[in-house]
């Protein structure tokens, strides 16, 4: 984990903390740029020990911070290692340390080797110094990722990846980045996606150089390659077969959404397509284009992710563009138990009739749905196609956003031998999931952030006022060394501006770090609603007319 030795920790240190902690994978911290003015490490390391509670072994001494001459000195090593690092060590240790107490000589190899086992379970943290730009302490850094952390597993001959990055390449189109785990990849291979279940023949293989990529006829076990030919490959998908123990990725949820806006008119088509790339790169974009309006939409997680975004399109394929002000994602759930029908049957041929109960649900529960029409009544593929029409369904509700936290269950329903056609329930389940929104009363949900605050003492009352403006429910604050810290949780909607008015309020010294906490009910007079976007389900007429291509 690269942290700056000016900005030190932030939101995304804790997130990446967490999510290292919660999957137990050891690492090791390179605090950076200590050549730069404002550079304070030690500063940094104490914010690592104090407000996210790692203990720390630092591996470097440091010489002339911030300035040029900045220079680094290797103090773990069988020549020096200083007492108060054998000391932290042999805590963990009950023969060390009685034999260290006890005057007994500790051989090197078993401190280290302690080391090694902390490191591993995650109870101590190496930590080391230095300026990636300047190449200061970077071999030492190397050399502590091989000794220290766990070498990948041993090679297999059974072929096992997965892919972790896609990207478009001007010249060969999609290329996806495949770590390998087992067994080897060359080019004209036909390898499996087993997260699509889906044959793909392997048309180039290129290496990761960053200065200058080669083609190369074959990768194996242990190293990673772009590959051209994986058509429908996704960050996360595995290649082979899909591994029994597999970690479901943990993706951050975007909060926001923003308009993109072509400077130029004559951009627009090839925006569309440029987009529908980016997209494939990253489906968290979750791009939309809005034919009858010319509208771009696409989900973003903060400022720095659209200013990345526009400086891509710019870089990679020259279009200009500007944002609109982003707009938080509301979400809504239903508030009291309904029930949704549909007849499908007219005009001639569709049949597909079906009654849904409609539930509210636990609070961050997301969309359960079940099904208590026996195969009679409707056929399992049919049933399979409402089950897949859900999403689309639930897409936008009646106050315009996605619905959430919903319990469906199908109640009722029948199919037709003659007159039912294979697409007949995929486009009644909207109409019959929506008729059953429009009675339950729907609800906003808006996001909740977590936020910690750090800031000098005498800006405590200001902030408390500031927060309380924003609806916020301040858990905790304390005072210490002279500086207040808050934390509590606030809605994203107020709260968007507010870490550049901390900035003004403390001139430049208070510090934020806020993190998703959940969605939560809110009064629709404090959120937003929207009109929804294409034709309504419940504009049945239109939609049917849509649905069946026969509206353009």
């Amino acid at each position: 984990m690269i942290l700056s030795a000016i900005e030190g920790v932030q939101s995304q240190t804790e997130n990446m903390i967490r999510l290292l902690k919660k999957y137990q994978k050891p690492f090791i911290i390179f605090i950076n740029k200590i050549d730069r003015v404002g550079a304070d490490v030690e500063a940094v390391c104490s914010e690592l020990q104090n407000e996210l509670d790692l203990e720390l072994f630092v591996f470097h001494n440091l010489d002339n911070e911030a300035e040029d001459n900045v220079s680094v000195d290797m103090v773990w090593t069988e020549d020096k290692k200083p007492i108060v690092l054998i000391e932290k060590l042999i805590e963990y240790d009950e023969n060390l340390f009685e034999d260290y107490f006890e005057d007994k000589q500790i051989e090197w190899r078993d401190l280290d080797d302690l080391l090694l086992r902390l490191v591993h379970q995650q109870k101590v943290i190496p930590v080391l110094f230095g300026s990636a730009k300047k190449a200061i302490g970077i071999n030492e850094l190397l050399d502590t990722v091989v000794k220290y952390l766990p070498a990948p597993i041993s090679k297999s001959d059974k072929l096992l990846g997965i892919v972790f990055k896609t990207n478009h390449q001007k010249k060969e189109g999609k290329m996806s980045a495949v770590r390998l785990f087992g067994g080897q990849i060359n080019a004209r291979d036909i390898l499996l996606n087993a997260s699509k279940n889906e044959e793909n023949k392997i048309t180039l293989i290129k290496d990761v150089n960053i200065q200058q990529q080669s083609v190369i006829q074959s990768f194996t076990s242990g190293e990673i390659a772009w590959v051209q030919g994986l058509k429908s490959a996704e960050p996360g998908d595995y290649i082979g077969f899909l591994p029994e123990k597999r970690v479901k990725q943990e993706k951050s949820e975007a909060l926001l959404t923003v308009k993109i806006i072509p400077q130029k008119e004559s951009d627009i088509k090839a925006l569309i397509e440029v987009m529908t790339i980016l997209n494939n790169e990253d489906p968290n974009l979750n791009f939309e284009y809005l034919k009858d309006t010319q509208e771009f939409n696409v989900s973003i997680r903060g400022q720095v992710q659209q200013e990345i975004l526009q400086s891509v399109l710019l870089a990679r394929f020259n279009i200009v563009v500007d944002f609109s002000k982003p707009t938080v994602i509301y979400k809504e759930t239903p508030t009291k138990s309904c029930e949704g029908f549909v007849r499908y049957w007219l005009p001639k041929p569709c049949w597909a009739i079906m009654k849904f109960k409609i539930e509210p649900g636990e609070r961050g529960s997301g969309i359960v749905y079940a099904s208590e029409v026996g195969v009679n009544d409707i056929k399992q593929k049919y049933q399979n196609d409402v089950e897949k029409a859900l999403p689309f369904a639930l897409k936008q509700g009646v106050l315009g956003w996605q619905v959430d936290d919903i319990k469906i269950t199908l109640i009722e329903g029948e199919d037709h031998e003659v007159h039912t056609k294979s697409n007949d329930f995929t486009i009644a389940t909207p109409m019959g999931i929506m008729d059953g929104l429009a009675k339950s009363d729907s609800s906003l949900l808006e996001p909740i952030l977590n936020f910690k605050i750090i800031a000098p003492e005498e800006y405590l009352g200001t902030l408390v006022g500031e927060l309380t403006k924003m609806r916020a429910e301040i858990k905790s604050h304390t005072i210490e060394k002279g500086n207040c810290k808050l934390q509590g949780l606030y809605p994203l909607a107020d709260s968007i501006d507010f870490p550049i008015k901390l900035s003004s309020i403390t001139s430049g010294k208070g510090k934020i770090i806020s993190s998703f906490h959940s969605y939560q009910i809110c009064d629709i007079s404090k959120g937003k609603t929207r009109e929804y976007k294409g034709i309504s389900p419940l504009d049945t007429a239109k939609y049917i007319l849509k649905a069946r291509k026969a509206l353009t």
